[in-house]
């Protein structure tokens, strides 16, 4: 068995805000134990490699049940202060995939441009990624996104996208998140940056 994902990390000297994240792993044979769940562990190690600001993760791992992921996810923003949530399968096209439909539910603005932007980038590596229904959405001030649940995946596309994320929890009241530029670059406009220490 692997060792355990990292739960927290970051550095003491970042310019960044401590940051509280959500990982949400959603599949059925996954929570009843009938294999181990690689899609969370992979979104925690990215975590650990190109996050900066001080950050601590929760992490769950839940059935394709609609009711039981909008209940995670708000939970996981209204109880446990995570500004962005970061979900794990249950995207595609087949009957117990509802992952898009409980982060609409309890999303208050859709951020459909996530979506588009993962579904582009695995087009060059697959052509049934226009299978994927991945999402994302702003719930208060933090961010809820659907990943694909395959590590390769996962890697593949949210180290692409995830340039655009601290600026947009910047921009919905959230924390300032740094990154550590050599993994991902994040952008932000120059009057949005703050100075470094």
């Amino acid at each position: 068995m692997a060792s355990p994902p990292p739960i927290s990390g970051g550095s003491e000297t970042s310019i960044g805000d401590a940051a509280r994240f959500g990982v949400l792993t959603i599949s059925d044979r996954a929570s009843t134990g009938v294999y181990e769940d690689l899609g969370g562990p992979a979104i925690l190690e990215f975590f650990a490699q190109a996050i900066d600001s001080k950050w601590e993760a929760v992490y769950k791992v839940i059935p394709d049940e609609q009711a039981v992921i909008e209940a995670s996810i708000i939970d996981m923003v209204d109880k446990e202060g995570c500004c962005l949530v970061v979900t794990t399968g249950g995207t595609g096209p087949s009957p117990r995939d509802v992952t898009p439909e409980a982060t609409e539910a309890v999303c208050e603005k859709m951020m459909p441009g996530y979506g588009e932007q993962m579904r582009a980038i695995s087009l060059k590596y697959v052509p049934t990624a226009v299978l994927s229904r991945q999402t994302a959405g702003i719930r208060g001030k933090s961010l809820v996104i659907n990943l694909p649940g395959k590590p390769k995946s996962i890697r593949e596309t949210f180290d692409d996208v995830f340039k655009s994320i601290p600026y947009c929890i910047q921009l919905t009241g959230g924390p300032y998140i740094e990154t550590k530029t050599e993994v991902v670059d994040a952008f932000r406009p120059p009057n949005d940056r703050r100075a470094p220490k």
